[in-house]
């Protein structure tokens, strides 16, 4: 699922192209995608986008009479510029076209359209932002429930922006573990978590800006070579050179590192913990 760095991305190739363009049609090409009838989408056709600006994972357009386009590309969403791909709905401007696509057969990714900027906020999540939250937010936010530090992090009505691949990296710079539970955190905890949440968004939001330049998004993917855990299962963590290590559940799964993370020990995953009984490792040297 494009996360914050990925929409940041996005926003800044959409403002080079369409910011101040007309949007002459918008052409559904699956029924599915709209989620909104009132009001009916033709009332977006022949206005012209006002702003960009990101809402969570959401990416939205404003555009004159205070209408609002707002785009969730899910997990399988991506944009394309003037693609001769098809897609589920092209929106054509007067300076070129945007696709959205759907890789698979699930259709989770939506596209609304909302008028005025009280139904626009009804659609925010409400998590903060935490490049604009201070330690103090930062910390009442983290702390407002009991759960994982994990769980925490990807909650969209606590923080903004950041899934599962995010998650991973910021824990990982953070050397805490993804099952600590957010109340048992010390403030110096919460300090390093903070922080390492800016650089690690920051960071990539930068390496994203740099690979793309002028152009616009192609390869938008929650797996990246230059990650230090997140979808590397196996191989050696790049600070101490220990096998990455997963939990699996559901459709998702969390990278650690064991040495850097829980010191050394090896968290149980629900199936293969299962599975092995006895035979599961408790601890990273058992492993090497």
């Amino acid at each position: 699922m494009p996360e914050l760095p990925d929409i940041a991305v996005y926003l800044d190739a959409l403002k080079r192209r369409v910011d101040g363009a007309r949007l002459l049609k918008v052409r559904l090409l699956n029924p599915f995608l709209l989620r909104t009838a009132v009001p009916p989408i033709a009332n977006a056709e022949g206005k012209k986008v006002a702003g960009l600006r990101r809402m969570g994972k959401r990416i939205v357009l404003a555009l004159e009479d205070d209408l609002f386009l707002v785009i969730h590309l899910m997990i399988a969403g991506r944009l394309q510029w003037d693609s001769k791909r098809k897609g589920l709905a092209v929106l054509e401007f007067d300076t070129g076209s945007l696709t959205l696509t759907e890789a698979g057969t699930k259709r989770r990714a939506s596209l609304h359209l909302v008028q005025g900027e009280a139904a626009l906020a009804a659609m925010d999540p409400g998590g903060i932002d935490v490049f604009s939250a201070d330690y103090e937010t930062f910390r009442a936010r983290l702390r407002s429930g009991n759960h994982t530090v994990k769980r925490a992090l990807t909650d969209p009505h606590l923080f903004s922006g950041i899934g599962n691949a995010y998650s991973d990296e910021i824990l990982h710079r953070a050397k805490m573990s993804p099952f600590a539970m957010t109340s048992q955190l010390s403030d110096q905890a919460v300090r390093s978590l903070h922080e390492a949440t800016k650089q690690t968004l920051k960071q990539w939001t930068e390496a994203l800006r740099r690979q793309t330049g002028d152009g616009f998004p192609e390869k938008v993917t929650a797996f990246r070579e230059d990650m230090a855990v997140h979808g590397r299962y196996g191989k050696p963590c790049p600070v101490c050179g220990a096998p990455v290590q997963r939990i699996v559940y559901a459709e998702n799964e969390t990278n650690y590192c064991a040495r850097c993370q829980t010191g050394g020990k090896i968290l149980a995953d629900r199936a293969l913990s299962r599975l092995l009984k006895a035979s599961w490792p408790r601890n990273i040297d058992e492993l090497e």
